[in-house]
This record gives structure tokens, C-alpha cells and sequence, in this order.
């Protein structure tokens, strides 16, 4: 080979040789700027993800939601959002205020020992009886089932005082009330499975659909917020007989004498 012919070959191999590294420069710059945009990619979706769970932890809950929104407040109901539920057609002055928590197991405990002679007292015109229901053990077991509960006695109101009592009753029933750790009432079915127990409530649609639908949640956060404001009310239940707080009772006969000592006599 001449050296012309060398020399050439060396300048052609040099060539290729420079060709190739461009070339594998532009490739390396290529993959450089695909990891880039990938991991800009990835952070945003991170960052998208992460805004997007504080976005929804941030949402309102559907009960936060009820305590805003316009209160549809059951028939049988007075005061400023229907929270003063007063039953009884006696002309008497004397009230018996119960404070009460769909949940409480004393207040199961005082409705399944006393409660059928409250309530005859009642219809007997010794008394009208005044209810303000709460929903603190919801925070403090968590879950809902006071909350729904309350709606659902919103919803049996409506139907009639009469309705409203028996519900209650069921409710508190040693057969229908769940463990004060269980949240039961949390689920409307078993809400409406126990009001078919009770004759006025039973497959009665217009009650069903106020329950599922959550008709009364709103007036259920108002009469809770009521309850909450009161401020000699520390825990459930709590029983006042023409305003003034009384020991709780444990039988009919200390109940009746809770009523003679507050001057209440038939």
C-alpha cells in the first residue's frame, strides 16, 4: 500500500471514528433528557398525588357538610331549628327534660328500667316530657351511629310524637341496642330494621327514604350542637324535672320519688 493510500485510510478511519462519537454524543444527550422529563414526570405525579390527598382530607365529611346546610326540622318540633321537642298535651307546668345519646348504654339502661313509666306519666298529663339529644360518643368511641341514629329519630317525629317514643324505645331496647363500642346505628338498614318493630314506622316509605336519604342529618348536627351548649348537661342521661338536675334513677320507685320530692303528684 502507498502511503498516499495509508494516509488516506488513517484520515477515513479518523472520520468514521469522529461520526461515531457525534453520533453516540447525540444518543447520550438523548437519554439524558428522556431520564430528565421521566423524573419530572414522576415528581409532579407525586406532587399531584400528594396534592391531591390533602385536597381530599381536607374535604368536608358528609356530617361536617349536614352542620352547614339548610335544616329541615321534623313536624312535632318548635324552636329556633326545631331542636325543643316537647310531647304531651297536659295544660301542667311541670316538665321532665331528658339528655340523652342514641349510643349511651345508661341511657339504654334508664329507658329498659324506667322509661315505660316516663313515658305513662306523660300520657297520664303529670307531666310533658322535653328530649335533647346528643352525639359526643361518636368522638369519643368514633364512628357515626349516634349521629344517623338522631337523624332517623328526626325522621320518626315526623311521622308522630307517638312514633318518636316508641322508636326511641326500640332503640334502647336490650334486644336492639348494640355495645356502646359497636357502631350499629351507623347503618341505615339496621336503623330501618328496627323500626319495623314499632307499628307506625313499620314499611313506612316516606319514613325509609328520610332515613337513607338523610333528611333530618342537618337538624340532627343543630339538636347535637344544642346539646352540646348546655352546660350543666356533663354526661347522658341526664334528667331534669322542672329544670333542676336530679340523681338518676335506678328503679320506678326511686323515680317516683324523684317526682314527689319535685312536687310533681298525679
Amino acid at each position: 500500500m502507498s502511503k498516499r493510500n495509508s494516509q488516506a485510510a488513517k484520515t477515513a478511519a479518523r472520520e468514521r471514528l469522529r461520526i461515531e462519537r457525534e453520533r453516540e454524543a447525540k444518543r447520550a444527550k438523548v437519554r439524558r433528557q428522556i431520564i430528565v422529563a421521566c423524573s419530572v414526570v414522576g415528581v409532579l405525579a407525586v406532587a399531584g398525588g400528594i396534592g391531591y390527598a390533602v385536597v381530599q382530607t381536607n374535604q368536608p365529611t358528609e356530617w361536617e357538610e349536614a352542620a352547614d346546610a339548610k335544616v329541615v326540622a321534623p313536624a312535632n318540633s318548635s324552636g329556633k331549628d326545631g331542636t325543643t321537642v316537647l310531647i304531651g298535651d297536659s295544660k301542667t307546668d311541670n316538665v321532665v327534660h331528658l339528655y340523652e345519646d342514641p349510643r349511651c348504654p345508661a341511657c339504654a339502661s334508664f329507658e329498659q328500667t324506667v322509661g315505660e313509666t316516663v313515658n305513662k306519666g306523660m300520657e297520664d298529663g303529670d307531666y310533658k316530657l322535653s328530649f335533647t339529644l346528643g352525639t359526643f360518643l361518636d368522638g369519643n368511641l368514633s364512628g357515626e351511629g349516634s349521629k344517623n341514629a338522631l337523624s332517623a329519630l328526626g325522621a320518626a317525629l315526623n311521622v308522630s310524637p307517638e312514633a318518636f317514643l316508641d322508636y326511641k324505645t326500640a332503640l334502647y331496647s336490650a334486644e336492639y341496642h348494640p355495645e356502646e363500642s359497636s357502631d350499629e346505628f351507623a347503618e341505615d338498614d339496621y336503623l330501618i330494621k328496627v323500626a319495623n318493630t314499632v307499628d307506625a314506622l313499620k314499611n313506612n316509605k316516606k319514613f325509609q327514604d328520610a332515613v337513607e336519604k338523610g333528611t333530618y342529618d342537618a337538624w340532627a348536627m343543630k339538636m347535637s350542637k344544642t346539646f352540646d351548649d348546655t352546660e350543666d348537661v356533663k354526661s347522658t342521661p341526664t334528667i331534669k324535672i322542672n329544670n333542676k338536675v336530679i340523681e338518676n334513677p335506678s328503679t320506678v320507685a326511686e323515680w317516683e320519688t324523684a317526682l314527689k320530692d319535685a312536687g310533681v303528684t298525679k
